[in-house]
């Protein structure tokens, strides 16, 4: 028994020599190198770069009112086509009290010089008749009591004003209605009925009734990094997608180039603006993000070669060409390239073929 445990000790012990062997053997064997073959063709190459940013009118006008008081009436919404002179909303005057009081005793001072006037008038009037007063004075007296007149007319007019907001003397034209200045669509109203409004004036802007912009004039506003602003010009074109408009594919042409830089988290852009020049643009709306992809470079028809078959050392390029199958041997190749869309790379002034082979991504098996 013993016997038999040995022998099967010593089998066992062969096994793990042998096998040990073999596996050192297996690994010290060359390996054989092979290369992906890849060959040159001919390729439209476009170097492009990507703007963010968003679609916007052109001319955003705010509405604003030309008195101060209470809105009490809003003829419009979001979405609505106004045109030039359309009423948006109506206000309630409410009179400040140091206006009212001046207007009320600039009435009551005009009411007491026409009472003078006209009995000044009357006088000299019954004078004249009797041929006891001149002409002159009786006329001066007839202009004084005149414009009297027209004193305490314009006194109460103002008073009106400052009580109602509406001039008796033109009430269709009253400040208490707010009117579209241009023809568009309303974008937004921010206020609401009795929601308060003031006027500009130098020291305030005055409240925003509504807002409306012609959304047949867009533009497409973002940013380029200070790297490729240089790249850049007007009058470039771009093309313009919109992500919540499937399929969009917009005309553009650069018009503006911001000439100072904003920092945004340490980095400087610049504000681009192209100006949309398709015609079906009814589906778009203020402030939509937008994507504009402009062509820096571009080569057509040109023979390129793949980008990963190139090896760049300094300023110069090189491929491998291929000189024999079995084994493979390659034979360096100096080219000179062009326009790279980070896929495909232009070969300049190059006689590679397209059945020339190139050495392409490497592939190890053993023999």
């Amino acid at each position: 028994m013993k016997k038999i445990f040995k022998i099967l000790l010593w089998v066992i012990v062969a096994a793990i020599f042998i096998g040990t062997f073999v596996y050192l053997y297996l690994n010290s064997k060359p390996k054989e190198v092979t290369y992906e073959l890849v060959s040159p063709s001919v390729e439209t190459i476009e170097r492009t770069t990507v703007l963010t940013g968003k679609i916007e009118p052109r001319d955003e006008i705010d509405i604003k009112p030309q008195i101060s008081g209470i809105i009490s009436e809003v003829k419009v919404e979001a979405g609505d086509h106004v045109q030039a002179g359309d009423i948006i909303a109506k206000i309630r005057v409410v009179p400040e009290e140091t206006q009212l009081s001046s207007a009320e005793n600039r009435v009551k001072v005009a009411e007491i010089s026409l009472e003078e006037a006209r009995q000044t008038y009357e006088r000299t009037k019954t004078l004249y008749e009797k041929k006891y007063e001149s002409r002159e004075k009786y006329e001066t007296d007839l202009a004084a009591w005149r414009r009297a007149k027209e004193e305490l007319a314009q006194a109460k007019d103002q008073l009106t004003i400052v009580r109602e907001g509406v001039s008796a003397s033109n009430a269709k034209g009253g400040n208490t209605l707010v009117r579209s200045t241009v023809t568009g669509v309303v974008l937004e109203v921010p206020v609401k009925v009795g929601s308060s409004v003031i006027q500009a004036n130098t020291f305030n802007d005055g409240t925003t009734v509504a807002k409306v912009a012609d959304m047949t004039d867009l533009l497409f506003v973002g940013k380029v990094d200070e790297t490729e602003v240089d790249l850049i010009s007007e009058g470039m074109n771009v093309r313009i997608t919109v992500g919540a408009v499937a399929g969009s594919d917009y005309e553009a042409t650069i018009e503006k180039i911001a000439p100072i830089a904003t920092d945004e988290n340490g980095t400087n852009t610049f504000e681009v603006k192209a100006a949309l020049t398709n015609a079906e643009t009814s589906r778009l709306r203020a402030g939509y993000s937008a994507n504009a992809t402009v062509i820096l470079e571009q080569a057509d028809k040109v023979m390129a070669v793949p980008e990963r078959v190139v090896e760049y050392r300094g300023d110069s390029a090189f491929v491998y060409v291929l000189k024999g199958e079995k084994p493979q041997t390659f034979e360096e190749k100096a080219i000179k390239t062009g326009v790279s869309d980070g896929i495909n790379v232009q070969l300049v002034d190059s006689d590679l073929k397209t059945d020339t082979k190139l050495r392409g991504n490497e592939n190890v098996a053993f023999k």
